[in-house]
């Protein structure tokens, strides 16, 4: 029998959705972890496949049921009221699936969705970089630009359920085309793959070189920060966050583009617009989603209360 929501022995489990893995963690109220599994996401995974997959692993996670509820990331946008996973990057055939439907079916615990880069900014405002702030923007570094706005705690997430694309922001009219159908957006500047395309190497060859003190390296840096505060500087002005965290692969570069991203959005940014306003890289690393989507479950259950 499961404990009751206020109860500090009650559980929930958050699940990180990825096209490679799925990540399972079992939560308490107060963020404390109660154990934690991996399983392989199926190929090909179609939702089904994926579901069945789920399934199996909270009855490993959680045999004895105790946990009140499901928070789920996927790697797409779900709807507003987070029942429907509308897509689905790099998982098979989804469109529109209604993943928390079938996940209360087969379990009988209370399910809810989220886009994996607003379960991230969930989980560095809950337990990570972010846990001293009510409002804080989080972008992710990485194959594309991620984002997440948490507004006055709560995350943000806009008319059906699809706001902060903060990586599809236009940066440049004339740029390099985008996926989503923009031109210059500031993923085509800051991202992982236009890291690729400028320079030929990866993050980390030109992190290294950076720390060897190679000065075509640190010139990259210093323009990517100018390139990444430029960009930070529209979102700061129509959210003014308390702090903006950077994660992602490419954060482990931070040490060589923080200082022009700071140069960059105080001669851009008026001093009231980014009063006491901290710029910091993320603490939880691959786990944000994870413990972003149990933070989901549990403000779920206190939304029902």
């Amino acid at each position: 029998m499961s404990a009751a929501p206020d109860s500090p022995q009650s559980q929930v489990i958050g699940i990180d959705l990825g096209g490679t893995a799925i990540k399972l963690g079992k939560f308490t109220q107060d963020g404390t972890c109660l154990g934690s599994l991996v399983v392989a996401t199926p190929q090909p995974a179609t939702p089904q496949a994926v579901v069945d997959v789920m399934v199996d692993a909270i009855a490993q996670i959680d045999p004895r049921n105790q946990c009140l509820a499901i928070g789920v990331g996927t790697p797409g946008p779900a709807d507003f009221s987070g029942r429907i996973a509308r897509v689905a990057i790099n998982l098979h055939n989804w469109r529109d699936v209604p993943l928390a439907d079938w996940l209360e079916a087969k379990t009988g615990r209370i399910a809810v969705l989220a886009n994996d880069a607003n379960c991230a900014g969930l989980g560095e405002a809950w337990l990570g970089a972010g846990r001293r702030f009510r409002h804080l923007i989080l972008l992710t570094l990485g194959t594309g630009v991620g984002g997440a706005v948490i507004l006055d705690g709560h995350l943000f997430v806009g008319h059906q359920g699809t706001a902060a694309e903060l990586g599809l922001i236009t940066l440049n009219l004339d740029g390099p085309p985008c996926n989503s159908g923009n031109y210059g957006s500031l993923e085509q500047y800051v991202s992982v793959q236009a890291i690729r395309r400028r320079t030929g190497l990866e993050p980390a060859q030109l992190c290294a070189l950076a720390k060897a003190g190679d000065t075509e390296a640190l010139t990259f840096w210093r323009q990517y920060g100018r390139e990444l505060g430029a960009g930070l500087a529209s979102l700061i002005y129509v959210l003014t966050p308390e702090a903006i965290i950077i994660g992602g692969g490419v954060s482990a570069s931070a040490e060589f583009f923080f200082p022009s991203v700071h140069a960059e959005i105080e001669c851009r940014v008026l001093p009231s617009s980014r009063t006491g306003l901290e710029i910091l890289t993320a603490k939880l690393g691959n786990q944000a989603g994870m413990v972003g989507a149990a933070r989901l479950a549990w403000d779920k259950i206190k939304n029902q209360d």
